[in-house]
């Protein structure tokens, strides 16, 4: 199992539209398409920072899923563009879910 980490830092004034378009429109449509999401949200610290975070069984089955989500019709004629006009960068990390664990540093 891997999981996909994703940060967006949206433009000034959107975050309100974005969490309206994402959790009417996107989020519904990862569970149609079987996404699994783990969590998402803003910044506790920012509200122009929000985080979304995904499972997927390997690197393979992420880009297959992605591919075909992200290529799709409802994607392109749906909630594509307006989400994106909110983004002004994103980053993604994926990591080896096993690995995920809480590091006790003290």
């Amino acid at each position: 199992m891997i999981t996909e980490l994703r940060t967006y830092k949206l433009k000034k004034g959107t975050s309100e539209t974005f969490e309206k378009i994402f959790t009417e429109q996107s989020l519904p449509m990862l569970k149609r398409w079987k996404v699994k999401v783990v969590d998402f949200g803003f910044s506790l610290i920012d509200q122009e920072s929000f985080y979304l975070i995904r499972s997927y069984e390997s690197i393979e089955q992420r880009k297959q899923s992605q591919d075909a989500f992200y290529g799709s019709e409802e994607w392109i004629n749906g909630p594509d563009k307006p989400l994106i006009d909110c983004i002004e960068t994103y980053n993604t990390a994926i990591v080896d879910s096993t690995k995920l664990s809480i590091i006790n540093t003290l």
